[in-house]
């Protein structure tokens, strides 16, 4: 390989094999011969156009220019160590061992050199280089972008992506690249970012913050991170001991956005000092929770300039591999390109084969047309063809022959060598070979040595061999006959466990099972367990946990190897199952674990299943099921004297019964815990308790409430349970958010927020909450833009997208913003994906209602308000309060519609529209009776608004002023729903005016209009100047200014003002015109903006005064 880090040496040849650098003045100046592998000396970086240093690395220009080496992309490094890198000025050590001329065997001596595929000019993919480079210009520009690049083994996905590397690093660009790794069905979790970021991570002038980030640095160093989502099981067989008990609903996702959010903090760090092009290999081999953390970053990333190319053969994917549903998932991302690259035209694979042929020797034009037709556009087959043609081999026909035959001319140990790197992986430390392969050292430096020239194995920048190309690995791999398979595995197995630091946990669980070394399997498979969980990657806990559970019955001292007996260890997979989401899995795994006690265990052994298993089965959504096991282990255990088993069990027992309706069992439950957990010092218990019995019994004095969550407080820090501080932090914040404390709320947001980020748990589900509440609370305190602005920053973390981004559509339909039925589309489409989400589901409908009565379109208010409240009403409950909202939002156009239909003097038209908001009206009344039959007077003062509203609006929707309801309205709004409060002072204003009161009607209006213009809300704006021109009041402003009677329609407007004329819905209109319904409703809002109408009824009226209408 060539040194690094040097001016050019000088050379000199003194064979033809091998060349010889001496780097004169240099204290460590020695002969070392180098096996020659690619063009003459080239500097990094030099020129786009040059050819790629053919060092060990694939990727000898992968650096900006003027990069440091030692920040050069890694390949995989299992065991955590990476080698450490030469100062600058510093020779590297010889990848191979150092020989001589004289030393050569006389294979070597007499090997003729054949340039392989990557020293030759790219050729054939000038399209898809030209798309991928389109991508590098998009991140130059501060747009991120991503491309899939798909393709079949072989086709010259690599070759393509060295050029793509060269060329990015050539216009300045960083490069990183991370390579996956085929492990068996257990790959090494985050190994590829691991892979690509460490470098980078520990230089303090590109990534300052990295060093600081505890999650990263454990990352990279493979120690636990701070909030493992898996707590251990305790030694022993003591099952007593309870797991940390979940009070609500797991972290988002499986605890892991801590860890993704940090990995996306360091590449925007890195991309912040410029453009950055990550490059990810062989994705068909990665881990799950790698393909999660990508799929994570591809959705957060939108204006950083970072490019990200991931490769994989789209030939592995069979129809169940795990990377098919994520691939079908992120093209539907915006900037993520697939591209598939396709076999090479025979015109191109015979300019390849001319070049390759031509650097070395010649080929008759018949081979080369017979290498063509062969090759089928297969590029790395093409290059092994002409490797045989060169040799005056006759060509044989399947791939794995040409390869076979390429292994079978080397000398017996050199294919010794080839066969312990294929079984090793692809790739191999130095020692591992040496220890394995049986050879001796003179023998063994020849054999790599010839390998390494031969292009079979070449040497990374980490001193490991890795064979030139995956598909040569599977062909030495196939050609092993089983016996000696095993042998090599064992001895690979016997030599990690023996060596410190020499290899993963999983790799030995690996080799052990393929040696059929069952209790080596089953050890390391348990340690490999222990490191997923701890660096965060539970679905590789989970795997390696049910690997250990399938090998038990073959391990005759399984208990004694894992320490801890077979229901503790399937207790602990069903945790890892639950925390990976799959809580059907984790349900069969505690009945399993149920089965193994039997009848007779010890009761409490039983009773921690038996909770544990209430646990997991409401995440199936069987309450019932998970309140029978509650109350099972409530039976096994005596409430005297307390105990940690029987205090979790009533605290799960109360949970259980609050949900199925078992008040005051729940509450004995609840109470018999508390007092549990006050006796036996369990601060973090009885805070978590008392949290959950508050949130159950919603009537407790509000100062009650209030003095409960301060005491949860000081006994959550006291305990340091973080999660449960934090869910206290959660409640005192949504707790005077619901009586009605708007700025107090915002206090304990905020202080919330800053503490979670304190411990560095800023992401996991509290405190994500604690920010959505943030954003809420922000709406209603009439701070809008810090509520948007809030709101899009969120939206970037995708786990928060559907909750935050469907809050800002509260803002923007408000200010009546285009971009408004846009969003609401977007999150309309995920109500059915998350159906859970109640509370998307309430703000998209809300704002597509909001939406529509600002454009007078009443039925399809009506349409949503009941669809949402029937689909509330099934997924949550009959006493839903939500329904409130819909409904008062709704009636408004109703209302109007009703209006309408009373001045034309058409009484069916009237009739409908009382009989559908008589529906709206009922249906909101019903959700209070059941509400009030369950927990009597207990509603919040947001509830008690909009019921207010829903009232006066019933009454208008008859015809009556009812100024009375209206100011009962606006009094119900005084807790601190600006907008709302203003928009019912409009209605208030409205309904004095009609009872002849025009001093108190214009003072409402005024107050109205104020906090319009103060908002930023321009229909509301519009529709209290609207009411104020046609009752001459004086609200401070030019009102004639909404009255603009030089107004022009468009010829569409005109049409489209026509059909509004008709009482055609945006759904009608659009059909008429041959539309899209939301083109209609763009137009029917401008309609309504141009004549400074407060609707569609009011906008008739004006176009008719004016005679704008035929």
């Amino acid at each position: 390989m060539y040194l690094r880090g040097l001016r050019r040496p000088q050379t000199t040849r003194d064979d033809e094999n091998c060349v010889v650098d001496r780097c004169r003045g240099h204290p460590l100046s020695t002969t070392v011969v180098l096996i020659h592998q690619g063009p003459p000396w080239t500097e990094r970086g030099n020129h786009h156009d040059a050819p790629l240093q053919q060092s060990g690395s694939r990727r000898g220009a992968g650096l900006s220019p003027g990069d440091a080496a030692g920040l050069r992309s890694r390949h995989p490094d299992p065991a955590g160590q990476l080698a450490p890198q030469p100062a600058a000025g510093a020779l590297s050590a010889p990848a191979v061992p150092a020989v001589t001329g004289s030393d050569l065997s006389e294979v070597r001596a007499t090997i003729i050199d054949v340039p392989r595929w990557d020293d030759a000019p790219l050729v054939g993919r000038a399209d898809e280089l030209a798309r991928l480079l389109a991508h590098v210009e998009r991140a130059e520009s501060g747009r991120s972008t991503a491309v899939l690049l798909a393709g079949d083994a072989g086709v010259g996905k690599t070759r393509l992506l060295d050029e793509l590397t060269s060329r990015a690093a050539a216009r300045g660009v960083r490069v990183l690249i991370g390579h996956c790794v085929d492990l068996g069905d257990v790959g090494l979790p985050y190994l590829p970012f691991v892979d690509l970021l460490r470098p980078v991570a520990a230089d303090p002038d590109l990534a300052p913050n990295a060093a600081a980030n505890p999650v990263l640095a454990a990352l990279f160093a493979g120690r636990p991170v701070f909030f493992p989502p898996v707590q251990p099981v305790p030694e022993g067989r003591d099952l007593s001991r309870p797991l940390p008990h979940r009070a609500a609903p797991q972290p988002v996702e499986d605890g892991r956005l801590q860890l993704f959010e940090s990995v996306a903090a360091l590449i925007c760090e890195l991309a912040s000092s410029g453009p950055l092009l990550i490059v990810l290999e062989d994705l068909h081999w990665a881990d799950r929770s790698s393909r999660d953390l990508l799929r994570y970053l591809l959705a957060r990333l939108s204006d950083e300039p970072v490019a990200v190319v991931a490769s994989y053969r789209a030939d592995d994917l069979h129809r169940r591999h795990p990377l098919r549903p994520l691939l079908a998932e992120l093209v539907r991302l915006p900037g993520v390109e697939r591209l598939d690259l396709s076999p090479l035209p025979d015109a191109d694979v015979g300019a390849l084969v001319r070049r390759l042929a031509a650097a070395a020797g010649s080929l008759p034009d018949s081979v080369v047309e017979d290498v063509v037709a062969r090759a089928e556009g297969n590029a790395f087959y093409a290059e092994e063809l002409v490797a045989a043609g060169l040799h005056g081999e006759a060509l044989p026909m399947a791939l794995t022959d040409v390869l076979l035959a390429r292994v079978e001319q080397r000398s017996p140990a050199a294919q010794q060598v080839l066969r312990v790197a294929g079984v090793a992986g692809r790739r191999v430390r130095h020692e591992l070979v040496a220890a394995v392969g049986g050879l001796g050292d003179g023998d063994l430096e020849t054999a790599l040595a010839e390998v390494v020239h031969h292009h079979l194995l070449v040497v990374s920048d980490d001193g490991r061999y890795r064979f030139r190309h995956a598909l040569l690995r599977e062909a030495v791999l196939v050609d092993l006959l089983p016996g000696e398979r095993v042998r090599l595995h064992a001895a690979i197995a016997a030599y990690l466990a023996r060596v410190p630091g020499a290899g993963t946990a999983a790799e030995r669980a690996h080799h052990a099972r393929e040696s059929n070394d069952l209790p080596g399997a089953f050890t390391a498979s348990l340690e490999a367990a222990a490191a997923a969980g701890g660096v965060g990657a539970p679905a590789e806990q989970l795997q390696h946990l049910e690997a250990v559970l399938a090998l038990w019955s073959a391990v005759p001292d399984a208990a004694e190897r894992a320490g801890r007996d077979q229901a503790a260890l399937l207790l602990e997979t069903a945790a890892a199952a639950r925390t990976v989401g799959e809580p059907h899995r984790a349900v069969a795994l505690l009945r399993s674990a149920l089965e193994v006690l039997g009848p007779d265990a010890d009761p409490e052994a039983r009773a921690r299943v038996h909770y544990t298993l209430a646990q997991a089965m409401v995440r199936v959504e069987d309450d019932a099921g998970a309140y029978r096991e509650s109350a099972a282990a409530m039976a096994l255990v005596p409430a005297q004297p307390p105990s940690k088993v029987r205090t979790w069990a009533a605290a799960t027992h109360a949970r259980m019964s609050y949900s199925v309706g078992r008040n005051d069992e729940a509450d004995a439950a609840a109470d018999e815990a508390l007092a549990a957990a006050d006796a036996l010092g369990f601060d973090g218990a009885w805070a978590d308790i008392a949290v959950t019995q508050l949130r159950a019994r919603p009537g407790t004095d509000p100062a009650a409430a209030r003095a409960r969550l301060d005491e949860a407080l000081t006994r959550a820090r006291r305990s340091g349970n973080v999660e449960v501080e934090m869910r206290v932090l959660f409640n005192l914040a949504s707790f005077t958010f619901e009586v009605g404390r708007i700025d107090e709320a915002l206090d304990w947001t905020r202080r919330g927020t800053r503490r979670a980020r304190d411990l560095g748990v800023e992401w996991s589900y509290y405190p994500a909450e604690l920010r959505h509440l943030h954003v809420t609370a922000l709406y209603m305190a009439g701070d809008w833009d810090a509520s948007l602005a809030e709101a899009d920053e969120l939206a970037r973390v995708p786990e928060m997208s559907a909750h935050v981004r469907a809050d800002g559509l509260l803002v923007l339909v408000g200010r009546g913003d285009p971009r408004a039925r846009e969003r609401i589309d977007w999150a309309r489409g995920l109500i059915p994906r998350l159906r859970a989400h109640v509370l998307l589901d309430l703000v998209t409908a809300g704002s597509e209602i909001d939406l529509a009565a600002w454009e007078g379109d009443a039925q399809t208010a009506v349409d949503v308000a009941l669809t949402a409240s029937r689909r509330i009403r099934e997924v949550w409950s009959d006493d839903h309060l939500g329904v409130l909202r819909l409904a008062g939002t709704a009636l408004a156009p109703v209302g109007d519609a009703a209006a309408a239909a009373r001045r034309d003097h058409d009484p069916a038209a009237e009739e409908r529209w009382l009989r559908a908001g008589q529906e709206l009206v009922a249906a909101a009344r019903s959700s209070v009776d059941v509400y009030r039959g369950l927990y009597g007077d207990t509603m919040g003062v947001e509830a008690l608004a909009w019921l207010a509203r829903v009232e006066a609006e019933a009454a208008r929707l008859e015809g009556k002023a009812a100024p009375e309801l209206w100011r009962a309205a606006v009094d119900a709004f005084e807790f601190g729903h600006v907008y709302e409060q203003a928009r019912s002072r409009w209605r208030l204003a409205e309904a004095l005016l009609a009872s002849d009161d025009r001093a108190t009607a214009a003072a409402e209006a005024r107050a109205a209009h104020d906090v319009a213009v103060r908002l930023a809300a321009e229909p509301l704006r519009i529709a209290v100047e609207g009411l104020a021109r046609r009752g001459r009041l004086d609200i401070g402003v030019a009102a004639a200014r909404s009255a603009d009677a030089s107004v022009v329609l468009t010829p569409r407007e005109a049409e489209v003002l026509s059909l509004l004329a008709q009482g055609r819905t945006n759904r009608q209109i659009g059909s008429e015109l041959y539309i899209s319904e939301k083109t209609a409703s763009v137009h029917v809002s401008n309609i309504i903006a141009k004549l400074g109408a407060s609707g569609r009824t009011e906008a008739v009226a004006i176009a008719s005064q004016r005679g704008m209408l035929p």
